[in-house]
């Protein structure tokens, strides 16, 4: 199958094959592990349009995502606004700070991105704590208003509801990645991240790209915290997590830098490994340790990630075709 057409019909035939999951899965658990794995899905592949498409290293984009989940929590149960304005609302505060954040970090290079990036979620996160009377501090926010349609209760359809539209925010999601990439701004990002000098030469703004980007990358990673707040119900400060952050790290690397649907298959593949293994006595905690060795194993053999090894494979079953042999006349 020809790249052009195996990028069409292999996302298309795994999308089928999501949309028929419930038929068979009916059980809540299994429809709430997808669930989950749907969120980081989006997550992962967000954070690699700055990381692996732009290289800007930003290790604070767990921090949209908890901006989203709080966003979501205080609109939806302190000021009464509707779940689905909510979830919406989280994308827009999420870019916002997407934004206060690329500000500071666009000149900046190397470790310092990383060490300024990481330290704007730690402030975000120790003001959610200090404000508890707004966020609920360490204890966080609970009971949040669930989603509704008419009549319809999102509780109490085994997760039905919420599994359709978590692989709706997906798909969108990875509507808007794919148009990005495929844009010119998308085609600059990689000039920025592969020869950025060469690319201030021709004329590309190397701070406007990488405010862009982060902005962007942000918009869905809000939008994501927000479902997660209203499917759970809960709003927490775990979601600053190094483990948090960690796993997702582990979805991009892994799955495939400077990739659209790598991330996406990481993710799905991830949350059902760990899953299986949290319930192997002994390897409650040892998961994660497993989680970074893979990482490592991957990334030495592949830089490019599990996308990569398929590529490289698909090439070397690819026969080179045979020389016309060209024939002089009689």
């Amino acid at each position: 199958m020809k790249p052009a057409a195996r990028n069409i019909v292999l996302p298309l035939v795994c999308l089928a094959a999501l949309l028929l999951v419930p038929v068979f899965a009916i059980d809540s658990y299994t429809r709430h592990l997808f669930i989950i794995a749907f969120l980081y899905a989006i997550i992962a592949s967000n954070w690699n349009l700055s990381l692996g498409h732009c290289g800007v290293f930003n290790f604070g984009h767990l921090t949209f995502f908890g901006v989203g989940v709080y966003t979501a929590a205080i609109l939806a149960k302190t000021l009464g606004v509707n779940p689905w304005i909510a979830i919406l609302a989280s994308g827009a505060t999420a870019a916002a700070a997407a934004f206060l954040i690329a500000a500071p970090v666009a000149r900046l290079k190397g470790i310092y991105v990383v060490l300024v990036t990481f330290a704007f979620g730690q402030l975000v996160m120790q003001l959610v704590l200090s404000q508890a009377q707004i966020t609920g501090g360490a204890e966080g926010m609970v009971r949040i208003p669930y989603l509704r349609l008419g009549d319809y209760s999102f509780l109490k359809d085994y997760k039905l509801g919420y599994y359709y539209a978590a692989l709706f925010l997906l798909v969108v999601s990875t509507l808007f990645l794919l148009a990005v990439v495929r844009s010119p701004f998308g085609k600059s990002l990689k000039a920025v991240r592969d020869a950025e000098e060469y690319a201030a030469a021709r004329g590309i703004s190397i701070s406007r790209q990488r405010v862009t980007v982060l902005v962007l990358s942000a918009i869905f990673t809000g939008i994501a915290g927000g479902f997660y707040a209203i499917y759970l119900r809960v709003a927490s400060p775990d979601v600053f997590g190094f483990g948090t952050l960690s796993l997702a790290l582990s979805m991009v690397l892994i799955g495939g830098t400077g990739t659209v649907y790598g991330p996406i298959a990481a993710a799905l593949a991830l949350t059902f490994a760990t899953e299986a293994l949290a319930g192997i006595r002994g390897l409650e905690e040892a998961r994660f340790i497993l989680i970074a060795l893979a990482m490592i194993l991957v990334l030495r053999i592949a830089p490019g990630g599990l996308l990569g090894i398929i590529e490289k494979l698909d090439f070397r079953d690819r026969k080179p075709a045979a020389p016309a042999v060209a024939r002089n006349g009689p």
